[in-house]
């Protein structure tokens, strides 16, 4: 999967005016489907953007909306059965977080409506048929899941020139087998590029991430990213506080990351993400079809560096690098 030029922003949905937005007396059902449990903090974080920018869409929650939550509580094998819940309900519309979820309510549904937030690779995936025609009934966003790999990777080089001893620590179950093959391929190839000797550690849940930094340490590894997953994210307090107690400097895929004390983290806003999930659930409420909208890609990616880690770890962030951070953490 490569960017496509057709895609003009993940915000040009919401920028229609308001006058157009849902003023109708009619109560739609939404299913949500998410593999945190319902009261963590990554379940509150994606949800509650979603709610707020419905709302500025005109739905109320328990007014003009009814959401009927599922959640795995951690556990993805338990995503199939939760979105056949949902199905028996029929609802108007499944918003599923993340890949994993994307894909359960999926194999439950090809005709309910499907909005999926932070997709991977959803061509690879079978989620649609393309990312300019998704096909089916489902559309959403992503993130772009294998291409960033290897811009990850080239800023750890700019930040360790000579660093040769990298790891990347990993979730197997992530995504589907096409886009984890794709993200292991990008990482080899970046590796090889980079003068780099790539060791891959496998996790499966947070009782595996103390073996793994064990594991790197032992190993000598200078430094460790991260990719993509709904797991890691959900357990990013625990890896940065791992990092920063086997002092290895770590690139990580998203921002808040960065803001637990992470060195640094590229990649797309959340946010923004789940904002856009709620604008494409406003127009499938109002008649859109699915099939009909282009799978959304952020235009923008957002490096943030913390220099309280990168001191605490020793290191000097060079002063180009530096320049094109978007946010630095002090």
């Amino acid at each position: 999967m490569r960017r496509r030029a057709f895609i003009a922003g993940i915000g040009s949905a919401a920028a229609w005016p308001f006058v157009a937005r849902a003023q109708t007396s009619q109560v739609s059902r939404i299913g949500w489907l998410g593999t945190p449990s319902i009261n963590s903090p990554d379940a509150r974080f994606g949800r509650e953007a979603f709610l707020q920018a419905l709302r500025d869409l005109g739905y109320v929650e328990g007014q003009n909306i009814v959401i009927e939550y599922r959640m795995a509580d951690g556990s993805i094998e338990r995503l199939p059965t939760l979105a056949a819940e949902l199905t028996r309900l029929n609802v108007d519309l499944i918003v599923a977080a993340a890949t994993p979820a994307g894909r359960a309510a999926y194999q439950a549904t090809k005709t309910i409506p499907i909005v999926v937030s932070a997709m991977g690779d959803p061509v690879q995936d079978g989620l649609v048929a393309s990312l300019a025609r998704p096909g089916g009934n489902v559309t959403g966003t992503t993130f772009l899941g294998p291409e960033l790999v290897p811009k990850r990777m080239a800023l750890l080089r700019e930040m360790l020139p000579k660093a040769f001893h990298v790891a990347a620590i990993w979730h197997p179950g992530a995504f589907g087998e096409s886009t984890m093959r794709d993200m292991l391929k990008e990482a080899t190839a970046a590796s090889n590029a980079l003068n780099m000797k790539l060791r891959l550690i496998e996790v499966q849940g947070p009782d595996d991430f103390e073996p793994a930094f064990s594991t790197m340490a032992s190993e000598r590894a200078e430094a460790v990213f991260q990719f993509p997953s709904v797991m890691l994210f959900s357990e990013r307090r625990r890896l940065v506080e791992l990092a920063a107690k086997y002092q290895i400097p770590a690139v990580y895929n998203a921002r808040e990351f960065a803001q637990l004390g992470g060195l640094a983290a590229y990649g797309a806003n959340i946010i923004d993400l789940w904002r856009s999930t709620a604008s494409y659930t406003d127009r499938i409420l109002k008649g859109a079809k699915p099939s009909d909208l282009p799978v959304l890609q952020p235009t923008k990616f957002e490096f943030v560096l913390n220099l309280k880690t990168a001191k605490a770890l020793g290191l000097t962030i060079p002063p180009l690098l530096l320049a094109r951070a978007d946010e630095v953490i002090e």
